[in-house]
């Protein structure tokens, strides 16, 4: 089933939805004039049309980058009324469960069709209304929350210091500083001063070099078109090392079969990396040299557990790294730790991820950390270790699909490296 089809069938089922809600809330407020009724419909009914079109036409249609502002607005207001309605959604279902019980044991009690009513006319407020008043303070939780995430949350961006302990690290490298960003997700921006902020902010730490582990672009290598000049100034003494992530190959767009439009489209992915003076890592590794000593610095392309795809040879990264005594692995999605660096490749000292974005949601402090992607996620922020290995997953520094975060706050990480 293709996309047209998908969005087809949730938009006739959202309708559905506003049809529901829509009867609920009428029932309740019976007191307004036929008027303030008729205004209303026309509100929710023009604004609900107004937004499945407007995402019809952010999907299907190719908008020039100067409205892609209007584009997250359109997309926000969706998401969030969609989130407020399914949060709405149970207090319906309970009233009406309610009523049919009432009316179930009214017929049963009075052995006939209509039955007298239920609530008595000296109580302030029906169940109903109370059900139905208090599923729209509810609803507003989410709308308040998420729209708090996107005024404050999605170039709030935090530098997070992490001291890196490497057994074998050779002395020219001991007290060194490591950046990593993550999930740039260009297509997603539409404020390009506050992008520059967070750039200033990565720099103003002085890495001595940088890692860049995957999703530059959302699908197409022209949405870094308004974004090259800002992400050029990432620049580190030793170099700055990239890889690729699952967004970049543009098979949401393309589709995951090959065309000569898809292969051109990764080709000015990996162009763009190389404009910006970013060593792109595809399979390989690069030799890092301080003082006559070095460290072996490894880049997949993206390897993913489930439906993402495995392009990521660790065969050919690993080919000829044996004489570096420390090994660091680019590796976007970290499900590959597990499921593969561990099990085959024990020399592989830290891999450094993103990909999961802390789901843009949870709560994150020094000691404690939540988001509802740790159920999908064993490794989803921070590092971690098992024996002797070390992994790192940065939350991302853009977002995608929505546009914003809460609690889960864009990330720049500096690294100490340590050999103690």
């Amino acid at each position: 089933m293709g996309r047209l089809s998908v969005l087809i069938i949730l938009s006739v089922f959202i309708l559905v939805f506003d049809y529901y809600c829509f009867r609920a809330i009428l029932t309740v407020f019976k007191s307004w004039k036929s008027k303030t009724k008729r205004l209303f419909a026309i509100v929710w009914w023009s604004y609900s049309i107004f937004l499945i079109i407007g995402v019809f036409v952010s999907i299907f249609i190719t908008i020039p980058s100067v409205y892609l502002g209007i584009r997250s607005i359109v997309l926000v207001a969706f998401f969030l009324t969609l989130a407020c309605k399914i949060v709405f959604l149970p207090f319906l279902v309970i009233d009406d469960l309610r009523r049919v019980f009432l009316k179930a044991k009214s017929l049963v009690a009075n052995g006939k069709e209509k039955h007298t009513q239920t609530v008595s006319p000296s109580e302030p407020i029906s169940r109903s209304a109370f059900l139905i008043k208090a599923g729209l303070i509810t609803a507003a939780i989410p709308l308040t929350s998420l729209t708090w995430g996107i005024a404050t949350g999605a170039y709030d961006y935090k530098v997070i210091r992490k001291r890196l302990i490497l057994p074998n690290l050779p002395s020219a490298f001991e007290g060194m500083k490591l950046g990593q960003i993550s999930d740039i997700h260009s297509g997603s921006f539409y404020n390009h001063r506050a992008v520059g902020g967070g750039i200033d902010m990565l720099l103003a730490e002085k890495p001595d070099l940088i890692f860049f582990t995957g999703d530059l672009v959302n699908d197409m290598a022209t949405e870094m078109r308004d974004y090259q000049d800002l992400f050029s100034k990432v620049k580190a003494p030793l170099g700055v090392y990239s890889t690729l992530g699952n967004h970049d190959y543009g098979d949401y767009h393309f589709g995951k079969e090959g065309s000569p439009e898809k292969a051109r489209n990764l080709q000015n992915v990996i162009k763009t990396h190389e404009l910006m003076g970013w060593n792109l890592l595809m399979n390989e590794h690069k030799s890092l040299k301080v003082n006559g000593q070095k460290i072996g610095i490894l880049g997949i392309e993206n390897w993913g557990m489930g439906r993402f795809p495995k392009y990521g040879r660790m065969d050919l990264a690993t080919k000829d790294t044996d004489d570096f005594p420390v090994k660091l692995l680019l590796s976007h999605d970290p499900s590959h730790w597990r499921a593969e660096v561990l099990q085959k490749y024990p020399q592989i000292d830290a891999m450094f991820s993103g990909h999961t974005h802390g789901m843009q949601f949870g709560v994150r402090t020094k000691d404690f950390q939540w988001s509802p992607v740790q159920y999908i996620y064993n490794e989803w922020a921070g590092l971690y270790t098992h024996n002797n290995q070390q992994l790192y997953v940065n939350v991302g520094y853009g977002f995608l699909g929505y546009p914003g975060r809460v609690g889960i706050l864009p990330e720049i990480t500096i690294f100490e490296l340590r050999r103690a």
